[in-house]
């Protein structure tokens, strides 16, 4: 026996919900005055330096002008696998539209994709709601508007849009299970949980426990036979399997890329105070790290009133209270916790499961309406809660003053419209036109009070956002100068063109082309960001936002042939405008394939503390003196040991001070002086030239997220005698050895003889470098990319093996008989995941011939007539 079908649902609930989001949406960035509405940007924090260069990256790549394919970004951290981050940001169907858009508009089309994919959410909700239980095709679409514009939507998921596809699939999963329970539209179902996984297989993860759940309850709630029950968790279980099989390729490359990324921070999960996670039920409240579970003062006095409606059969209100209740529970313990983030320690807020209660929440309002109003005495003790609720809540320093006023208004509207409603359903004091009159009233107070506190809601959570993270300005001028000075000078695969020093967003080369070592995903390689911080690179994010090294050394290394050097980003308040222009330098330097003596095998724990000896240890050839320094402080005195992990002297910040913090040294004259200080944040010159010499600019923030760079500070002067005066804006720390002075001369003679020795020809094609070497060669190829997990490389006719490492580069052994090298990319994890694809997909092709032969004997066999004659 299988359970009947629901009603089939109409598009005009999930079309309401849709139009509802949308609008909500936009009137939230008009008030907030955001892009593109206003002056303000949208680009906070990983929006800003993830989602739109990444989308830049992904219309390069459709409009065949990018520098890689779908294996390998050649973009960005001197070449890294690009597919675990097409699973991880773009994997969406929603991302292909950016194609449609300009490329300077690509800002607008990560807006237009993050409101399509709300508007989606909010109407399949809509859909959902009128499947599980059939109502009200309006109130469907409000609730369903809710749901997509719920705390989480608005406040964390409004910056990080690859979440919003969890949003999605958890009513798209929960209709799979429905689907499971009557035993309906398998094959959709297996293709709405392969697009859910493919989309962004991390909140579908949480999504689908969350169906799980729904599912088990409806089980409890239907009781149907237990070998009934049994055969709808089986079908539901076949269908996530085969699902997420056919999403495997993506899946496990994204799973296989996260073990070799460079480790980020681990927390201990700590619980929020009651009185914040209650307040985060109101309107117009943020924070960064609390749940955001605000579904509007409607949907949560409907779920309050749940269980005291007598409507509703006891075991149902008491179900979906308990699911609730239980899942609320669940996002303050940590073991709970842990596993709905798929049992690892997330690398942010800890509650980026929130949209789960949230559709708990939207589904419990539901299922007290659609059995009909809530009695005045249920919808007085849903008051009276929100009444309790409040109360706690106005403990919180999250509640802001101009709550209140929006909460009033919001709960005056919500009941009120409530009230009316129920007074159209019981048939009191409302008959014929008056009934259609108090009808449309309850609506018109239910939809504007819900409009208007979202709206605040949405605006608020902007604005506060603005305030509490870093932000940065959509394409403008400053973008487009450099786009057009790499454009002119890119010379790819002869050398790289580097975005340069003063970047503007942590994925400059994605979103203004070139290629460089910057480079901010969740993917960050553990050998890159080891291999570049040994250098004297710096990095934020904790290791996984490494920015561009401006380094003559380093350039030479990594085949850096062209550089841009741009002035501060005027959108940041960091360092003041120099007065300077975009500018591009040159410098001859080897190809990307060089020759080095051989020197066995050589990882990243073979550098030592110096980023100037690593240098040279990466270069073959000696090129700087590292002088012995003195530093004194502003008054002139020997600073103090530093006391925390940082080893060095610390310098203060002193304002008001006359006489500034300095470091002395002695060096050959006419070289490079280089500062090394990466727990330094502040600005540094060269005393004998203060007027004219390069300023370094630096910032840290120990112990949180940035280190500092390496640094070029200009000449050594005739004298041979260098005085650096340091602008410290914080407590920093000058490391020993923090000075290096380069040999220029050196380093030329480095560089022509790796040219001399090195490829003759090089090409590069997405995942495949070639190379032709002079005749002869022994030793180690050296690739100028970092050696991550999947290059295999042969020489000659050789088969090809898993490459070596020279100190984290890519390092193929030479033995003096091939004049040619090749080096391919396979991602971690594609032939796993292409393997559990194909039998997934061969799965699916029998699943359906199977249901086809048994519809067609079906057909040819029709069942014998149940019908009988009447007796006589």
């Amino acid at each position: 026996m299988r359970l009947p079908r629901p009603t089939r649902p109409g598009p005009a609930g999930a079309l309401l919900a849709a139009v509802i989001t949308v609008t909500v949406s936009c009137a939230a960035g008009v008030v907030a005055r955001t892009f593109p509405f206003g002056p303000r940007t949208r680009s906070i924090n990983d929006l800003g330096n993830q989602y739109v260069p990444f989308h830049a990256h992904l219309w390069d790549l459709l409009h065949g002008r990018a520098d890689g394919g779908l294996l390998v970004n050649w973009q960005s951290g001197f070449g890294a696998g690009f597919l675990p981050d097409l699973g991880t940001y773009l994997g969406s169907p929603f991302a292909l539209l950016v194609a449609v858009f300009p490329r300077n508009e690509i800002d607008l089309a990560v807006y237009v994709i993050t409101v399509l994919k709300t508007a989606a959410a909010a109407a399949a909700m809509a859909v959902l709601l009128l499947a599980l239980r059939p109502g009200r095709w309006w109130a469907a679409g409000l609730l369903g508007a809710s749901y997509a514009l719920c705390g989480w939507s608005v406040t964390d998921a409004a910056y990080n849009p690859m979440w919003l596809d969890g949003l999605i699939a958890l009513p798209l999963l929960c209709l799979v299970g429905e689907w499971a329970l009557s035993g309906r539209r398998r094959v959709l179902g297996i293709l709405v949980v392969a697009l859910s996984w493919t989309a962004n297989f991390y909140t579908a993860y949480m999504a689908t426990l969350a169906a799980a759940l729904v599912l088990l309850l409806r089980l409890w709630l239907t009781r149907p036979p237990r070998r009934q029950a049994l055969a709808a968790v089986g079908r539901a279980c076949v269908t996530v399997g085969l699902g997420v099989g056919l999403a495997a390729p993506l899946v496990t490359v994204v799973y296989f890329g996260t073990g070799h990324a460079y480790p980020g921070r681990t927390s201990q999960f700590v619980p929020v105070a009651s009185q914040d996670l209650l307040a985060r039920l109101l309107p117009t409240t943020y924070s960064f790290s609390t749940p955001a579970v605000y579904v509007g003062i409607t949907a949560l006095l409907l779920a309050l009133a749940l269980p005291f409606h007598h409507g509703v059969p006891r075991r149902v209100r008491t179900g979906w209270t308990l699911l609730v209740v239980a899942v609320a529970l669940s996002l303050q313990w940590a073991p709970t916790s842990l596993v709905w983030h798929a049992f690892t320690t997330p690398q942010g807020s800890s509650y980026r499961q929130a949209f789960v209660l949230c559709a708990l929440l939207v589904i419990a309002a539901w299922h007290a309406l659609a059995y009909g109003v809530p009695a005045p005495r249920a919808l007085a003790a849903a008051g009276a809660l929100l009444a309790l609720i409040t109360a706690v809540a106005g403990r919180s320093a999250l509640v802001r003053p101009f709550a209140w006023p929006v909460l009033l208004l919001a709960a005056v509207g919500a009941l009120g419209g409530l009230a009316l409603l129920g007074l159209t359903d019981r048939g009191r004091l409302a008959r014929g036109g008056r009934r259609t009159v108090l009808a449309g009233l309850a609506v018109a107070l239910l939809l504007g009070g819900q409009f208007g506190e979202t709206t605040a809601t949405a605006a608020v959570a902007t604005r506060l956002r603005l305030a509490h993270m870093d932000d940065y300005a959509p394409w403008g001028a400053r973008q487009q100068q450099q786009a057009d000075a790499i454009a002119e000078a890119d010379g790819w695969p002869r050398y790289r063109t580097d975005p340069g020093r003063e970047q503007t967003v942590g994925n400059d080369p994605l979103l203004v082309g070139g290629q460089g070592a910057q480079y901010y995903s969740s993917l960050t390689s553990d050998v890159l960001s080891r291999t570049l911080t040994a250098l004297g690179d710096g990095w934020t994010s904790r290791g996984r936002n490494l920015q561009s090294l401006d380094n003559a050394v380093t350039d030479a290394i990594f085949s850096v042939g062209a550089r841009v050097h741009s002035p501060p980003d005027p959108h940041q308040n960091w360092f003041p405008q120099d007065g300077s222009g975009v500018t591009v330098s040159r410098q001859d330097v080897p190809p990307l394939v060089t020759v080095r003596p051989s020197a066995g095998r050589r990882d990243v724990t073979a550098f030592g503390p110096s980023p100037y000896r690593n240098q040279e240890l990466l270069l073959g050839a000696r090129v700087y003196t590292v002088p012995r320094l003195t530093v004194r402080t502003s008054a002139g005195r020997p600073p103090s040991r530093s006391e925390d992990a940082r080893p060095g002297l610390r310098i203060g910040a002193v304002p008001d001070a006359v006489r500034r913090p300095s470091i002395t040294a002695d060096c050959p004259a006419a070289s490079e002086v280089y500062l090394w200080a990466p727990h330094f944040s502040g600005t540094a010159r060269l005393a004998s030239d203060p007027a004219t010499g390069p300023t370094g600019r630096f910032r840290s923030d120990y112990p949180v997220t940035k280190i500092a760079p390496m640094q070029r500070l200009g000449r050594v002067p005739a004298s041979g005698r260098l005085r650096i005066e340091l602008s410290p804006d914080r407590t920093g720390v000058i490391p020993d050895g923090a000075v290096g002075c380069l040999d220029t001369g050196r380093l030329r003679t480095a560089v022509g003889h790796l040219t001399a020795t090195g490829a003759t020809d090089v090409t590069v094609s997405d995942g495949t470098v070639r190379a032709q070497l002079p005749a002869g060669s022994t030793g180690t190829a050296v690739v100028a990319a970092p050696r991550i997990a999947g290059w295999r490389c042969a020489t000659g006719g050789a088969s090809a093996v898993p490459a070596g490492q020279y100190l984290g580069l890519i390092a193929v052994p030479l033995d003096g008989s091939s004049t040619s090298l090749t080096c391919t990319f396979h991602p971690p994890g594609l032939r796993l995941g292409g393997a559990v694809g194909a039998v997934s997909l061969l799965s699916l092709v029998l699943l359906c011939v199977v249901t086809a032969v048994r519809r067609r004997r079906a057909a040819g066999h029709p069942a014998p007539s149940m019908t009988t004659r009447p007796s006589a």
